[in-house]
């Protein structure tokens, strides 16, 4: 009797302790699984005072300049961020002295995707001399388009304005772009030269 209990109290005792080894282990794969997710969502390189420039054969095609960019690399969508604002002048070859100019709140850069967004007062300035103010913009470097839902204000180089309502999309150097529901403000002297050929 005394053997047959001292064998059941064992079986017991070791079922226990195998039942705590695997909650344990159940605990802890969970806890891996659930930090391993979290750990990766932090920047991987923070730069202060930013001051980045970009070259193409030796030519300078970007400057930008931000109070702070984070870098976000261990991630499967990698990106770069300007949360507290960003200053970008892009220069054509064609004009290399008379940068464009982009000024936004907040943006943030899919590198490898080669897609850009702008959020918060942005303000475009070609090298022409047009400027666009809307709240947000996308441009897709990889198919060189740049679009937006958003209002856009555009002001000419001649003070005309147009407004186009729901959105616009355009070629990135803003060589051509469309605007959509628009109304605006045209000098006739613009329209006249618009006319003419024919």
């Amino acid at each position: 009797m005394n053997f047959s209990k001292k064998i059941s109290y064992k079986n017991i005792a070791c079922l226990f302790s195998c039942a705590i080894f695997f909650i344990l282990t159940s605990c802890e794969e969970d806890l891996t699984k659930a930090n391993g997710s979290k750990s990766k969502n932090f920047p991987s390189q923070i730069i202060n005072n930013a001051n980045i420039i970009q070259r193409d054969s030796g030519f300078i095609s970007l400057k930008a300049k931000a109070p702070i960019i984070e870098k976000y690399e261990l991630i499967d969508s990698p990106y770069v961020v300007a949360r507290k604002g960003i200053n970008i002048e892009f220069f054509d070859k064609k004009k290399p002295k008379i940068p464009g100019k982009i000024t936004a709140k907040y943006a943030r850069i899919f590198e490898y995707k080669k897609f850009y967004e702008a959020k918060g007062d942005v303000r475009i300035t070609t090298n022409e001399g047009q400027r666009f103010a809307m709240q947000s913009i996308y441009w897709d470097q990889r198919k060189n388009r740049i679009y937006t839902k958003d209002t856009v204000y555009v002001t000419m180089e001649d003070g005309s304005t147009l407004v186009g309502a729901n959105g616009m999309t355009a070629k990135d150097d803003f060589s051509e772009y469309k605007f959509f529901n628009n109304s605006g403000d045209f000098s006739t002297k613009r329209l006249e030269e618009k006319k003419t050929p024919q």
